[in-house]
């Protein structure tokens, strides 16, 4: 009986089309709009270049994640500090004003250089918005572990003076 019973939850797990998540259990639909990402190792480099490594840095320096500038007549959005720490890291998500959650892009991670997490000088690294226009920012970090980690910001906390 209890055979028959592990079938079905086996053929529950797999149904839709025939092809699996790889997750068994797993939340799929609350992420199916991001990408999909592949967990790297995480033997440590001394490089900060893994999830392992970066993870306690991001955690103390979650309040600096972000910052808003008010320039030239507009908003700027900075994912510099974020940026910095990229090697660990497969993927940003972010949200301005409870919008959809979208993708920053990640430079590439300059592993055979001294220094792999330098932000290469074409790195997108803000976003140009109306002025007063962003009031609050969600950002989500997928680290290249695949964990996650979640941060929120009201304009006020991360306005540069």
């Amino acid at each position: 009986m209890l055979d028959f019973i592990l079938i079905l939850v086996a053929l529950g797990l797999n149904s839709g089309g025939g092809t699996s998540s790889g997750v068994a259990g797993g939340p799929v639909a609350q992420i199916s709009e991001a990408p999909q990402y592949v967990a790297e190792p995480q033997t440590p480099t001394g490089k900060f270049t893994t999830a392992t490594e970066i993870k306690p840095i991001m955690a103390a320096t979650k309040g600096n994640w972000i910052a808003v500038r008010e320039y030239d007549g507009n908003d700027l959005i900075y994912f510099t500090h974020i940026l910095s720490w990229r090697c660990g890291l497969v993927g940003v998500r972010y949200s301005i004003n409870g919008a959809p959650m979208q993708d920053w892009p990640l430079a590439e991670c300059q592993s055979d250089t001294a220094q792999p997490n330098a932000i290469p000088q074409d790195a997108k690294i803000y976003e140009v918005h109306p002025l007063g226009s962003i009031q609050s920012v969600d950002v989500e970090i997928i680290y290249d572990d695949l964990s996650r980690e979640q941060a929120s910001f009201q304009r006020r906390d991360v306005l540069m003076p």
